[in-house]
């Protein structure tokens, strides 16, 4: 069952270390520490999910013209399954919107079903495919691009 976040701030640098600690939870091949600190510094949106003032979710985006690209998002592994993903990409889509963005942009690994599945039951569709794009512990893995009208 979906439940509302009760609080979605801006991500800020004291997020840091939660950012990171969830993170190398999530992932086999988590974003570092390094692209993190880019990401909260630079020209990067990102938005934050607290319960009870904890973090446990949270997504980064980058507009580039009219196009919103969605460049992580994320839910603490101990949170997942209740709603959170869905209700941080509907922000992420709110948020584009207000930004004047008729399009959200994506890549996802080939073999997150779990994530494509969220996307696809929120208007996304395939529109390409990288190939080896994403670095894995097994070797390299093709990313699913994908699209959703804003």
């Amino acid at each position: 069952m979906s439940q509302i976040c009760p609080e979605i701030t801006a991500l800020e640098p004291s997020d840091l270390d939660a950012l990171q600690d969830i993170e190398l939870r999530a992932y086999e091949v988590p974003w570092s520490r390094r692209n993190l600190e880019d990401s909260l510094s630079g020209d990067h949106i990102g938005i934050a999910c607290r319960h009870d003032g904890r973090l446990i979710g949270y997504a980064f985006m980058m507009k580039v013209l009219d196009e919103m690209h969605l460049l992580n998002l994320t839910v603490d592994p101990a949170w997942q399954g209740r709603g959170w993903g869905r209700n941080l990409l509907d922000e992420v889509k709110a948020r584009a919107r207000a930004l004047g963005c008729n399009q959200l942009l994506l890549e996802v690994r080939h073999s997150n079903h779990r994530a494509i599945q969220l996307y696809r039951s929120n208007g996304f569709f395939q529109i390409g495919l990288r190939r080896q794009y994403y670095p894995g512990p097994r070797g390299r893995e093709d990313a699913i691009v994908m699209r959703s009208a804003l």
